[in-house]
């Protein structure tokens, strides 16, 4: 398959803190890949600065072969870990601004999918509960025709329920030609999407493996993995 993310050699630091330590990854494209660490250890760092949003102090990263420009940001679709938009904000207006701003924005799909959830485009943003104000924005991500989405902690505040819905979501709008990276502390609730996952600690790279692999290999299930690798940090807390 095509790399269509190269992290090479990258450092990342904010004033004398390191948030990144040498850091290479080749990700394909065609992909559903999943980011997870403990608190700190730079999940969204990293997908920071494979968004574009941030630049590293060593090393590079590159998108689909290229360095970052307005061309590589324009196939990159991003969600940060917080609310983008303001509580006064009506949904119609921010369905307007992305079909003003994003020229593969698909406003029918996101309007669409926004009915399934009954949220109707006069409503404000601060009348909504906190999980459909996060299914508002991975949906919004979700309507552009990308070739990488990149989701922060998605499932943070989405309940059982509609956390289902999203995941399912995000299957049947996969196209085998993007990459979709997916950082999450619910390994559990999204294990079974993933084909590879991304494993930092201590800001350094922990593991890059086929979650296939690794289930195979050690015996059990990612989550469970996931769990053992960090169990003796978790109890010095």
């Amino acid at each position: 398959m095509k790399k269509m993310i190269e992290v090479k050699n990258v450092t990342k630091k904010y004033g004398s803190k390191t948030a990144l330590r040498d850091i290479n990854l080749d990700i394909e494209t065609g992909k559903i890949i999943g980011v997870i660490a403990p608190n700190g250890a730079g999940k969204t760092t990293l997908l920071k600065l494979i968004a574009g949003l941030i630049y590293p102090n060593s090393g590079e990263v590159l998108i689909d072969g290229k360095t970052k420009t307005v061309e590589t940001k324009k196939i990159i679709s991003y969600s940060p870990d917080c609310m983008m938009f303001s509580d006064y904000e009506k949904v119609s207006g921010i369905l307007d601004f992305y079909e003003n701003f994003f020229e593969d924005f698909n406003r029918k799909k996101a309007e669409e999918l926004l009915n399934k959830i009954h949220v109707e485009q006069g409503e404000r943003i601060g009348m909504l509960s906190k999980g459909k104000k996060e299914l508002l924005q991975m949906f919004l991500v979700l309507s552009r025709d990308a070739r990488i989405y990149i989701l922060d902690e998605p499932l943070a505040s989405v309940d059982p329920a509609n956390r289902e819905y999203l995941i399912n979501t995000i299957l049947r709008e996969y196209k085998e030609n993007a990459t979709v990276i997916i950082a999450t502390h619910l390994v559990a609730d999204v294990e079974n999407i993933l084909d590879d996952v991304i494993i930092l600690k201590d800001q350094k790279l922990f593991c890059y493996e086929s979650v296939d692999k690794i289930k195979e290999e050690e015996g059990k299930s990612l989550n469970e993995y996931f769990k053992s690798a960090f169990r003796v940090d978790i109890e010095k807390v």
